[in-house]
């Protein structure tokens, strides 16, 4: 009946979300325990790829983007590639509802160090609740309306971690939001 079938779609869901997150802590733990080849890295061409990937999945966002050429960072690319595959798709959700979304990736020097970011003009964020973002599981706004396990940034901060940097964000609620990030 019409109630059975509800009580399938909830398991059949329930399911879809527990492989997600199953699929995330496999990869948070892999994070802090793969082999790192260091390397230079084009983080233009790996942001430009993973964007042209989202364009592909979601073809009904359309999202102006600018992506600095010759970003350039010391480090494994399988693991940055991961780092910025969690930021840009963070970007990339949270602007969906911008009326002319926009995603931005640079450089700037910040306290003599080689800083990179990604900004977006999405939903942004309260600041007062920027000490929980890279925690596992801490989510700002409602799944409902912006789907995902909590797990993405908490990757972004490992990886950032293990190559001697570190990361963070600013933001103002519906103002978009930046988050930074070094390589040692």
């Amino acid at each position: 009946d019409e109630q059975g079938k509800q009580y399938i779609r909830s398991i059949q869901e329930s399911v879809k979300k527990a492989g997600y997150l199953t699929d995330d802590l496999i990869k948070l733990s892999q994070v802090t325990s793969a082999e790192m080849r260091c390397e230079p890295v084009d983080l233009s061409k790996l942001a430009e790829e993973l964007l042209s990937e989202l364009r592909r999945a979601h073809p009904e966002h359309r999202v102006e983007s600018v992506i600095a050429p010759g970003l350039v960072g010391e480090g494994d690319s399988s693991l940055l590639r991961l780092a910025l595959e969690n930021l840009l798709g963070n970007a990339w959700k949270y602007s969906a509802k911008a009326s002319s979304p926009r995603i931005e990736m640079s450089v700037t020097e910040i306290n003599g160090d080689k800083t990179f970011f990604v900004h977006d003009n999405g939903i942004g964020f309260d600041m007062s609740y920027a000490d929980k973002l890279f925690l596992p599981f801490q989510r700002l706004h409602n799944e409902d309306e912006f789907p995902g396990t909590g797990i993405g940034l908490a990757i972004v901060q490992r990886i950032v971690h293990r190559h001697g940097g570190r990361t963070w964000a600013m933001s103002k609620a519906n103002e978009g939001a930046t988050f930074y990030f070094t390589l040692g």
